[in-house]
């Protein structure tokens, strides 16, 4: 497909009011997206497990207007208005109106709100661009004669990733892929694809612990960081060793080794911020306790044989992963060993979720 096919033809019916509302879960990559093109276009492609618990709830009320000069918008977060937000929602707008040409026909209310703590440090632009995605679709289809599922589906991914590129992998789950990988049918460069291929019942319900060590902003956004590689010394050869990674995890995920898995998983987390700390300028995301909750992991893993591992976003913050069969040992290991090195000992329980959900929708 090419982004033509996502401008669509003179809609058929006409609708005045009403409200949707979509819940969209953030997602935990394994395989790095890091390194974007023009166009929100990946460098490398990426496999994310989708999450379940984590995930944002966005409601979007609309109400047509009689001028179509401009956007009309306002936004809230949990029930407070944040005109610090409307810059981002208008690059947003400004990005998909060629394929949502009815956005300047309403005014929009978007109110959201997260289910884990807001400045968390859980990159909340993946599910948030998701749900708005997701609402801006349930129009459209309202306007259209007919859409399928999948065009449903594909076209929201396209639009989420356009506000935020990772955003495009929390529609569905549980193993999403985003971007053209020769040996993955179906993989695309402009939306998310559920994992086509077996996977075995090793990865089913994985386990997905975060350890909320920094809740604080980030140092440098994550748009300057992808820029950074752009003439960066190691970035060619970062973006062919995440093609390798992809293809030795469909190995991994067909015959369910779990120690390749930990070894690819933390390759690519350490990887990610090794660019990071190599770039011009550098800079470094982990914090003490961040080296200290790794090494307290793999100690732990010597000692018991454990699958445990971790990743890591570009933050702080570990991801603490591992079979559902170890759930009862690893939360005791995780109170008793590593929750002291989190902020005032927080931490999210997640696990491997199944994508978005439709709460409501209401048209006139």
């Amino acid at each position: 497909m090419t982004e033509n096919d996502f401008i669509p033809r003179p809609y058929k019916n006409s609708i005045q009011d009403g409200n949707i509302t979509w819940s969209s879960p953030s997602n935990i990559a394994l395989v790095k997206y890091w390194g974007k093109k023009t166009n929100q276009i990946p460098e490398n492609p990426s496999i994310s497990f989708t999450l379940d618990h984590c995930k944002t709830i966005t409601t979007l009320s609309y109400s047509a207007k009689q001028t179509q000069e401009k956007f009309a918008f306002e936004v809230y977060l949990d029930g407070e208005k944040k005109d610090d937000f409307k810059p981002k929602i208008a690059t947003f707008f400004k990005r998909v109106e060629n394929y949502l040409p009815f956005l300047k026909n309403f005014h929009f209310k978007i109110e959201t709100s997260n289910t884990f703590p807001h400045s968390s440090g859980i990159a909340s632009s993946a599910s948030g661009m998701s749900a708005l995605a997701l609402c801006l679709m349930s129009i459209e289809r309202a306007l259209s004669e007919d859409m399928s599922d999948e065009f449903f589906i594909q076209k929201a991914s396209f639009l989420a990733r356009l506000g935020s590129g990772s955003a495009c992998r929390s529609l569905e789950g549980d193993l999403i892929v985003w971007g053209t990988h020769q040996q993955i049918e179906g993989s695309s460069d402009l939306f998310g694809v559920k994992y086509p291929y077996v996977v075995h019942n090793n990865f089913k319900n994985y386990q997905d612990t975060i350890l909320l060590v920094d809740k604080g902003e980030k140092q440098v956004s994550s748009t300057v960081g992808h820029g950074l590689m752009h003439g960066h010394p190691f970035a060619k050869r970062r973006f062919d060793q995440a093609h390798e990674n992809m293809s030795d995890l469909m190995t991994v995920f067909k015959q369910g080794d779990l120690d390749r898995f930990i070894e690819i998983v933390e390759s690519e987390a350490l990887t990610l911020h090794a660019m990071m700390m190599t770039s011009m300028p550098y800079f470094i995301l982990m914090k003490p306790n961040t080296l200290e909750i790794i090494n307290r992991i793999w100690a732990y893993r010597r000692k018991t044989q454990s699958k445990i591992c971790f990743t890591l976003d570009a933050g702080a913050n570990v991801h603490v992963l591992y079979p559902e069969n170890e759930k009862t040992q690893v939360l005791d290991f995780i109170k008793k060993e590593l929750l002291e090195y989190c902020q005032n000992e927080q931490y999210i329980c997640d696990q491997i979720g199944f994508g978005a959900q439709l709460l409501g929708n209401d048209n006139q």
